[in-house]
């Protein structure tokens, strides 16, 4: 079995400070992706030698451009072997730190693993362009993924949610980020063409599970949350997933991060 595990950090020495280590020590996934890191090499690394042993190798990267230094950072790491990272997107995310895939070898074969973190935008303004074109870019190379005819698996913070299901106040999200028709469809257009949202597959019929909720409010407590943390599948790689669980924290006090981690097993 593949354990892989997704989650938005919110910053990984803030999240090391509220326990995050007890977490990946209990979990132990054979893959992790994290978004938002928001810190060097050395300090990824030095968390996962702590928790979880030495012998990691990790494709990590975060942002370069103007501006961005502390907003994003993207990882994947693993025990297992490894062959090509990448994060080339599109010339324009280059520098956002938005982006990387590993190719990681299984038993049933190499598996591209992406950790991606799209922008949290704001409708009808620059931001919510930048979101969109991100978006499109995501799409055009998810569409090179599924071509090339392998596994793979797109796990990460997608900063949208898609159905009602996936977020509690739907109806007072309509017209703002997160929920706006044009935004959704992409998630359409993934899904025609093959990929495969895995929790959503094996839990058709609930409410969320939420993977995100203010830190603000009584937000968690009232589980007023939003489904935005994914991990999306090529066909055949999704028909393995046995089961799926958002590790959500027991109380607002044990949080590590304002996401919960999203975590599913694989039959290879």
């Amino acid at each position: 079995m593949l354990t892989v595990a997704t989650v938005n950090v919110n910053g990984i020495r803030a999240a090391v400070r509220r326990g995050m280590a007890s977490w990946l020590a209990e979990r132990d996934p054979d893959v992790l992706c994290l978004q938002e890191v928001r810190a060097p090499d050395e300090v990824l690394g030095s968390l996962l030698d702590e928790a979880l042993g030495a012998g990691w190798h990790v494709a990590h990267r975060e942002p370069t451009d103007a501006g961005t230094r502390g907003r994003a950072g993207v990882a994947v790491a693993t025990r297992l072997p490894v062959g090509e990272q990448r994060a080339a997107l599109h010339p324009r995310f280059d520098g956002a730190g938005r982006w990387v895939e590993l190719d990681v070898r299984t038993p049933a074969g190499t598996v591209t693993v992406v950790s991606v973190y799209v922008h949290t935008g704001e409708a009808g303004t620059p931001k919510q362009d930048d979101k969109t074109a991100f978006l499109d870019a995501v799409g055009e190379r998810m569409e090179q993924l599924r071509a090339a005819g392998g596994h793979a698996l797109v796990c990460g913070d997608f900063n949208v949610a898609h159905r009602e299901a996936d977020l509690k106040n739907w109806r007072g999200n309509l017209k703002k980020a997160g929920f706006l028709p044009e935004e959704r469809a992409h998630y359409d257009r993934w899904f025609a063409s093959g990929w495969v949202d895995v929790v959503r597959s094996l839990h058709p019929d609930r409410e969320g599970p939420y993977s995100w909720w203010s830190w603000r409010g009584q937000a968690f407590d009232r589980d007023t949350g939003w489904r935005i943390d994914l991990q999306l599948a090529t066909g055949e790689l999704a028909a393995r997933a046995g089961g799926a669980a958002v590790d959500r924290a027991a109380s607002y006090a044990e949080r590590f991060s304002d996401h919960a981690p999203v975590v599913v097993t694989y039959d290879v």
